[in-house]
């Protein structure tokens, strides 16, 4: 099943697809968007235009597990995104993965404009692969 990852910001949305064996994970770009509402609807016309049957939202808890400003903003994220959209729509923990992403383009040696043009969707990719691992690892229980 064709799954989306989004990593919901304030100013840049990162996006990622996997493929229908959910085996690979692809960035697929980065909505620059500042109203809540309209990012909403920018990422309900790519579920459709990307044909996805499931959408997961970085959920960005606390590092002690608690749930913080940040990550209320991402459940009503979600919630708005429900309403827009024809598919089951779920949050998923998305701990240290911006700092994974920088991590990742310190190894590429990805810096300035096209490191900030890219982050959003390299942490998205991180979330999507994450989720895809507990799903392979809850199918072999």
């Amino acid at each position: 099943m064709k799954i989306m990852a989004v990593d919901y910001g304030d100013a840049r949305t990162g996006l990622a697809v996997c493929d229908r064996t959910e085996t690979l994970a692809s960035p697929i770009g980065v909505i620059h968007e500042r109203d809540f509402a309209a990012t909403a609807q920018k990422v309900s016309f790519a579920v459709r235009e990307y044909d996805v049957k499931m959408v997961v939202v970085g959920y960005p808890k606390n590092m002690n597990g608690t749930v913080g400003e940040r990550a209320e903003k991402c459940e009503r994220f979600a919630n708005l995104l429900r309403n827009l959209v024809a598919v089951p729509v779920e949050l998923w923990d998305e701990r240290s993965t911006t700092v994974s992403a920088h991590g990742y383009l310190n190894e590429t040696n990805t810096r300035g404009k096209k490191r900030k043009a890219v982050i959003d969707a390299v942490a998205a990719t991180i979330i999507l692969e994450s989720y895809l691992g507990y799903r392979r690892n809850q199918s072999q229980q």
